[in-house]
């Protein structure tokens, strides 16, 4: 059943699978408190003095959160080429080029915002590049994310030590490798840095490559073009060096977050969990 609705949704033009997404971010947020409970408390750790920003981010938060949802069997169900790349403006490619000069790879680093999914997809189109991933529980849901993700010049890595090797040969090879460093690592498997002023888990894996390999840090978000006109992928320039202190390097890509965040409020999802404490924690 969800193969066949997926494949249905994916014969529909980008632009009415982004008003069906509206609609159904904001029947959720209608329809759940605690969603409409985290948006709220996010949205205020990161505004609190600016209640007419905060309110606007919340509302683009809401509908993009369901553009997300409902564009994957666009972007899955099409090739790179055909789908995200021919309908996706470049700026600052001058920043891939520069990193990829050095020679060392490249590391990825892309916030829960905006269509985060069309970003590897559209590289792809360039050069190849293997991306993290948690795998889903649900095996319907996991082998159509497989089949969907891995293809072209896109490779898979699970989160998990297999996984970091998988990272670490690329990045050997010179690739680019991408993941969400606002996603909330297992324990053990991050540190407490700051983001918008308030404790958030994070990963230290941008770090742990860098000092193994002399990766570049290239940030990176793809901005959704309103009307369904499809997207803009903004490279920009991360830190020439992280710190070599876990903490120190969890902070500052934090801050790196934040400013990308900050140039779209409206884009990110505020519903996600980033304050969460994990397990053990």
């Amino acid at each position: 059943m969800i193969k066949i609705l997926f494949n249905a949704l994916s014969t529909l033009p980008l632009g009415a699978l982004h008003v069906l997404g509206a609609m159904l971010g904001w029947a959720v947020y209608g329809l759940s408190a605690s969603y409409r409970r985290k948006i709220d408390v996010h949205s205020k750790i990161a505004f609190p003095n600016n209640e007419a920003v905060r309110l606007r981010a919340v509302q683009g938060s809401v509908k993009h959160a369901g553009m997300a949802l409902l564009e994957l069997p666009y972007l899955w169900g099409n090739s790179s080429v055909q789908g995200a790349a021919s309908r996706t403006e470049i700026f600052n490619w001058e920043v891939i080029e520069q990193a990829q000069a050095k020679g060392k790879g490249i590391v990825f680093l892309t916030p829960h915002m905006g269509s985060f999914e069309s970003t590897a997809q559209v590289f792809s189109t360039r050069a190849p590049i293997t991306v993290l991933y948690r795998p889903n529980r649900k095996p319907q849901l996991q082998e159509i994310i497989e089949g969907s993700r891995a293809r072209d010049n896109v490779a898979l890595a699970p989160t998990n030590l297999g996984g970091v090797k998988i990272l670490l040969k690329a990045l050997k090879r010179g690739e680019a490798v991408g993941m969400l460093p606002d996603q909330v690592p297992s324990e053990g498997e991050g540190v407490w840095a700051p983001m918008f002023g308030q404790p958030a888990y994070t990963m230290t894996l941008p770090g742990r490559l860098q000092q193994a390999t002399g990766a570049a840090i290239v940030l990176a978000v793809g901005v959704r073009k309103p009307a369904g006109q499809g997207f803009r992928l903004e490279f920009y320039a991360g830190p020439e060096q992280l710190s070599s202190d876990p903490v120190e390097a969890a902070t500052q890509i934090n801050a790196e977050m934040e400013n990308l965040i900050l140039k779209h409020p409206d884009q990110y999802y505020w519903g996600y969990e980033r304050f969460k404490a994990p397990k053990g924690q």
